[in-house]
């Protein structure tokens, strides 16, 4: 086998639909990732937010917390934070619209790491309201998938091999998580509270929840088998690797209707098309069902005239091969990638597997996962304030709160507070967010209550706050018939047992 058989080899001329929709969709998540910081991280981060990040900053290090914001020339300031945003944002715009793609080979690496660069600066000071797996997740994509290249070259094969083992990262480290975190997952039941318990229902998590026990169960069977096992598919053969990425995307598609995982589910399915080729995507569009890829792997091996006489016509016209320098970068960047994933290799056959860890500064080859041990009990922490005559509650943008409402669509628009809420109710609500999110609500401070739902008391501040916890349970059909029976408004929610959790206090003073 000489050079130009290597190279051909190592050229995936069929995965440029792939790299359109896996460059294009990170640009949209970046996008969403930088209006989101735009809108909120003044308020619960900023100079005057809730754990400041300029604070956090002056007691961390540059290797605990790398960030841009740490240069003395560029300290950070809520206006630096904004103007950082924007220019992410217009980075973003330009992948969406393939700017970066029209060029040399090279160019979408500097505008992706570039991205990744600004997005990275703001997690690492993101504190409490970044510690979400989907945050690394969207940086870690962010630094490889520039290396798929332009239009100026075919994706190269050890690219796309990468992408795929990050999804089985994802998927496989999820679902051992699950399988080794929580009976509920063994014993087929998690999916029976999954979505009354999960922190942000939408509105077809109710209608998915009151569904008979056979169906959840069956979610869940569902859920091991394509976690467990699909993503290895992604390895053999096409279309066999096709129909493992469909599976997964499937999949993912079913938690993006019903529920708000911000961007989770959207980046895994992005990082899965790099399963499926351009002939799968055709035959979806109605062209020739793809031909096994046996044939061409053994023929480089051997004869390649022997492979062209035996496979049928190909689908698209041929793939001229890829630049040794092109080349020789991927393959260098792909070596040390490997290197780096070793540890989350480990990860995923301990017995002690981490969920959402890294394991070096950059944050990446990192270990991903969710919902480990499943919460079987809904609690609703319910701020209230008083107004002189009775108690008023302050609303959410997204948690449950009025029991008449049913939950919006929100993702991949991720809305931090309302999340952090949900862990509130789990415990967290001693973190001093929570502390300093009362304070603010106490005093009437402008910038919080953007983030919230309407405000019961018009701007100003209220005499007294108290908070107490109820538990909820989506009403069942006859509740809601019952209701409308009797000319009631029909309840999405029940709440019950109304406990104490922080006893009136005037939070004005002081």
């Amino acid at each position: 086998m000489d050079l130009s058989q290597v190279v051909a080899l190592l050229t995936a001329g069929d995965y440029t639909i792939s790299r359109e929709i896996i460059q294009r969709g990170f640009g949209v998540l970046f996008l969403i990732a930088f209006a989101s910081a735009f809108n909120q991280f003044p308020a619960l981060l900023g100079e005057r937010g809730l754990t400041p990040a300029p604070r956090f900053i002056a007691l961390t290090s540059a290797r605990q917390a790398p960030s841009l914001f740490r240069w003395k020339r560029f300290a950070y300031s809520d206006q630096r934070l904004r103007l950082i945003c924007v220019f992410g944002m217009v980075l973003a715009a330009s992948a969406i619209i393939g700017l970066p793609q029209s060029g040399p080979a090279w160019v979408p690496i500097p505008v992706f790491l570039a991205m990744w660069a600004l997005y990275f600066s703001i997690v690492s000071i993101g504190q409490r309201f970044y510690g979400f797996g989907w945050e690394s997740l969207l940086l870690e994509a962010g630094f490889l998938v520039g290396f798929l290249g332009s239009h100026e070259v075919a994706p190269a094969l050890p690219m796309i091999l990468l992408l795929r083992w990050f999804v089985i990262r994802i998927e496989f480290g999820a679902g051992m998580i699950k399988m080794r975190g929580d009976d509920s997952w063994r014993d087929l039941t998690a999916m029976d509270y999954h979505h009354q318990t999960q922190p942000m229902p939408n509105p077809l998590s109710r209608r998915v929840h009151l569904m008979p026990g056979w169906w959840h169960k069956s979610e869940t069977l569902g859920s091991h088998i394509v976690q467990l096992a699909a993503p290895w598919l992604l390895f053999l053969p096409q279309p066999i690797a096709s129909f493992a990425a469909v599976a997964i995307i499937l999949t993912q598609l079913a938690l993006v209707v019903s529920g708000n995982y911000a961007w989770l589910n959207w980046a895994t399915i992005l990082l899965a098309c790099s399963g499926i080729s351009d002939t799968f995507f055709r035959w979806i569009a109605g062209g020739p069902f793809p031909d096994w890829g046996w044939n061409t792997v053994i023929g480089i091996f051997t004869d390649p005239t022997t492979a062209e006489a035996t496979d049928p016509a190909p689908a698209t016209a041929p793939v001229e091969a890829l630049p040794v320098w092109w080349l020789i970068i991927v393959l260098v960047f792909v070596a040390w990638q490997a290197w780096l994933n070793v540890p989350a290799l480990r990860n995923l056959f301990s017995p002690n597997q981490l969920m959402n860890a890294s394991f070096n500064r950059l944050g990446l080859g990192n270990a991903y996962g969710a919902f480990g041990s499943m919460t079987e009990t809904r609690n609703e922490i319910i701020i209230e304030g008083w107004d002189g005559e009775s108690w008023r509650e302050y609303p959410f943008k997204g948690k449950p709160g009025d029991v008449l409402r049913r939950g919006p669509v929100v993702a991949p628009y991720h809305l931090r507070l309302d999340w952090l809420m949900w862990f509130a109710a789990l415990g967290d609500y001693r973190q001093t967010w929570f502390t300093e999110l009362l304070r603010a609500i106490g005093s009437g401070d402008v910038q919080i209550r953007r983030l919230m739902g309407r405000d019961p008391f018009g701007g100003a501040a209220p005499d007294l706050i108290r908070v107490r916890v109820f538990t909820y349970r989506y009403a069942t059909r006859a509740e809601r018939r019952a209701a409308a029976a009797a000319g009631e408004p029909k309840p999405w929610w029940v709440r019950s047992d109304p406990r104490i959790l922080i006893r009136p206090i005037d939070l004005r003073k002081g």
